[in-house]
């Protein structure tokens, strides 16, 4: 679906379902969004509401309001980092695949 969001910064749909999914992931904060794709937090609402159905929306908006690990400003000052050890390793914004020998 195009918006003025994706034209804007002339997002591919790969990159619209990467910002979604990192939207949608608990502990990845809008930061990383932004240090990513380079869009502020107003700016992947819009993209999350233009692209979701509105149920999907609505949950989602629910799900991130007042999210301490989704807000820098109510995250610890313990965490310096964008996302969880436990996420996969990305790279250039593609996750990396285990290669088989």
């Amino acid at each position: 679906m195009s918006d003025h969001i994706t034209e804007k910064y002339q997002l591919d749909d790969h990159q619209v379902d990467r910002i979604i999914g990192m939207a949608w992931e608990d502990r990845t904060p809008f930061d990383a969004i932004e240090y990513q794709f380079g869009l502020s937090e107003q700016e992947v609402i819009s993209l999350m509401r233009s692209n979701l159905k509105h149920k999907s929306w609505e949950r989602w908006r629910k799900r991130v309001s007042g999210r301490a690990t989704k807000h820098r400003k109510l995250r610890s000052d313990l965490v310096k980092r964008f996302k969880s050890a436990a996420q996969n390793p990305t790279t250039n914004n593609r996750i990396a695949k285990k290669k088989y020998t």
